[in-house]
């Protein structure tokens, strides 16, 4: 939940469907900028 809040304090959305997509687009979001600090594997043969 912390990490949500670092988009913004609050949801904006006051539709429960609207605020579950504005969740998961948070999600993606954080997945993806995750994704470019993850450190990848590479063998070596």
């Amino acid at each position: 939940m912390r990490c949500l809040k670092a988009f913004g304090e609050r949801i904006t959305a006051r539709d429960p469907g609207r605020q579950t997509a504005e969740i998961q687009i948070r999600v993606a979001l954080m997945n993806h900028l995750s994704s470019h600090g993850t450190a990848g594997t590479v063998c070596i043969a």
